[in-house]
């Protein structure tokens, strides 16, 4: 036989004779768009290669070429080098590294699959994100002879906070290891380790070869102590249906068809959700409703339409519906409004600090925004969140952002499609970062008051010149916030004072931020509403932030009954934050009633109470839960000294 029979390409025994059900046939197979990542030289591009040539998805002048190509710039001798099928760029050829985002197509009897090959260096994260935001499932390679890197950690993150559902890890190189098990083993239970802090359930482990083909598309004969499916079965069977938005009906309108005096239609694509003919919708912004005439798909008339479809509707009524606008159900809308939190990636050169102006594209929205607050950024190979006072290009951090004009959006752990967005530069057109929103913002207590956009254009982020290790250094200790939580008479006051005195005992400058102090002064302009209570606990991690800045340890005692309220406090504070639960019982809190609340409460006097007609919602994962009805005060105050000396090394 030939050297290179073996390679001979059987793609027209796929299509047989009838190439019309072949297409037909391919036309309804599920797709599937998947991520591929990893360190640099981990072996993506030689995956992706071995996946092509074994799916026999190779046209003869690309093996020709790939054939010849492997005798000069491969790395496995006489035979192929799978890698050069999707290194494409002569750069990256003559480098061997993956420098740009690519895609590729290819498919196998159950599915159709596009792949998206990224960058694996700290400098293209950027080029990850983007890949990244379009996908079902990430595919995260380690190699065999390293272990978990900090890229490893780096992409798995970015992965997970994008919203994949589906994360393989793919030990590769495993034949340089001589299919040792106790080294497979040892990666995923350091993996395992790492991934306990990140928002994923669905995590399957597959070692592998690329090079060689092992588990690859067959599985492996070298390794008979993995009895998993390989990858390809595994990419055929994933569940990712459920992964599709279908419920919540969102129809960016990007233009208006108007051939003659007779038809007037809005076409766009679905973001999610379905839409039918005679179905109520309402018009985003303006809130105008109306009914669904017509669905045209293709050209065709249907009777109703589903993501990601491309359609143009007709309306029963005359109503205002222009690029930008968005249609929805009247019972199920999207957040119309001009604030909210994102994670963005930074994409630019130019450094982004708070007070910035840009426009900012969502859909077919596209409006002036300005970030407003830079609340912290990620250590993405620790986790961590590092207050900062502006991102560099390919920083990840939190943001606050208000547009100009209020925006249609989603939370992007919700709708994929209304929860993303480009920022612009306004002179220069290019897109500087790219966002998702985690949650619409609070209003401030004035917008609430007076209508009013608080938002100036004279506001700037000025970073202090001081770090947190001098800070440190000076003295003697890290800053941390304790947030105390609990019912009214858990013991919350108290608790902060024996704390505070035992603190400045041990040399240490910290400071109580009482709950009914506060409301003295900073915060005597709100009241108990929901709404005034989430602004309370906002301005006073705000202030615990300015005070954690400065180097102190701040003890706050505050009720602060949600938990979304104390998870933004947590956001806006950052790793300093410590939340403690102070549990008591509601009966020993009635006896002890140093306030005569709950009495007033017994005799009608308070309508809303927490604990009994309001709402206490306590934390789920404390950092400590202090069990009030058994411990003693001293007790108490030396299980949170003995947190802080683990956590900040007091």
């Amino acid at each position: 036989m030939k050297k290179n029979e073996k390679y001979v390409v059987r793609e027209a025994d796929l299509i047989k004779s009838d190439v019309s059900a072949y297409l037909k046939r391919h036309e309804e197979k599920d797709m599937l768009r998947f991520l591929v990542a990893g360190s640099v030289d981990d072996g993506k591009s030689t995956l992706i290669g071995r996946l092509l040539y074994d799916s026999q998805m190779i046209y003869e002048d690309q093996l020709a070429t790939l054939l010849k190509d492997s005798s000069i710039h491969g790395s496995a001798g006489e035979d192929f080098d799978p890698a050069l099928l999707t290194d494409g760029l002569k750069a990256e050829r003559e480098q061997g590294i993956t420098i740009d985002t690519a895609y590729r197509y290819f498919s196998s009897e159950k599915r159709s699959f596009i792949i998206c090959d990224t960058p694996g260096h700290e400098q293209y994260t950027r080029n990850m994100a983007t890949g990244a935001s379009h996908c079902n499932l990430a595919i995260v390679l380690i190699d065999a002879r390293h272990g978990v890197m900090p890229q490893t950690k780096r992409h798995s993150f970015i992965a997970t906070l994008l919203g994949i559902k589906h994360l393989v890890i793919a030990v590769s190189k495993m034949d340089a290891v001589d299919y040792d098990q106790k080294i497979y083993r040892q990666i995923r239970k350091a993996y395992e380790a790492f991934a306990a802090k990140l928002d994923i359930s669905d995590i399957h482990f597959i070692p592998m070869s690329a090079l060689k083909g092992d588990n690859v598309v067959d599985r492996s004969k070298n390794m008979p102590w993995f009895q998993g499916a390989p990858l390809l079965s595994y990419l055929e069977d994933v569940q990712i249906a459920s992964d599709r938005n279908l419920i919540d009906l969102r129809l960016p309108i990007q233009y208006v068809i108007r051939p003659d005096l007779n038809f007037r239609g809005f076409a766009g694509s679905m973001a999610s959700g379905i839409i039918r003919k005679g179905e109520s919708v309402v018009v985003l912004p303006s809130g105008q409703q109306t009914t669904i005439d017509q669905i045209f798909s293709g050209g065709e008339p249907v009777d109703e339409a589903f993501a990601p479809q491309a359609v143009t509707i007709t309306t029963t009524d005359e109503v205002d519906i222009s690029r930008g606008s968005m249609l929805s159900k009247p019972n199920n809308m999207p957040i119309v409004g001009s604030h909210f939190d994102a994670t963005l990636v930074w994409m630019h050169e130019q450094k982004l600090t708070p007070g910035s102006h840009y426009l900012l594209k969502s859909n077919t929205q596209t409006v002036p925004a300005v970030v407003t607050e830079l609340r912290y950024k990620f250590d993405v190979n620790e986790l961590h969140r590092q207050s900062t006072g502006e991102l560099n290009m390919n920083d990840i951090g939190r943001v606050a952002i208000t547009t100009h004009r209020p925006l249609c959006f989603d939370a992007y752990s919700r709708n994929h499609k209304t929860g993303s967005f480009i920022l612009i530069d306004t002179l220069s057109n290019a897109t500087v970062g790219a966002g998702i929103i985690i949650e619409q913002a609070p209003e401030t207590h004035q917008e609430r008051s007076a209508g009013k956009d608080p938002v100036s254009k004279n506001i700037n982020w000025e970073s202090n010149p001081i770090t947190v290790e001098e800070r440190k250094a000076l003295l003697g200790h890290s800053a941390a916030t304790i947030w105390l939580t609990g019912l009214s008479g858990s013991g919350k006051s108290t608790i902060a004072q024996a704390l505070e005195k035992r603190l400045v005992t041990l040399g240490v400058n910290a400071f109580i931020l009482d709950g009914d102090n506060v409301r003295h002064g900073l915060n005597r302009d709100l009241g108990f509403s929901a709404d005034d209570r989430t602004e309370n606990i906002r301005r006073i991690a705000e202030v615990g932030k300015l005070m954690n800045d400065a180097g102190m340890i701040v003890v706050t005692a505050f009720i602060s009954p949600y938990r979304d309220d104390r998870m933004r406090a947590g956001d806006i504070i950052g790793d300093n934050f410590f939340e403690i639960h102070v549990s008591t019982s509601l009966d020993v809190c009635r006896q002890r009633d140093p306030k005569g609340l709950y009495k007033k409460v017994a005799e009608g006097k308070l309508k809303s109470f927490t604990g009994i007609s309001a709402p206490y919602e306590a934390p789920l994962h404390p950092v400590l839960t202090l069990d009030s009805d058994k411990m003693s005060l001293e007790e108490e105050v030396e299980a949170i000294v003995e947190v802080l000396r683990q956590k900040i090394l007091i």
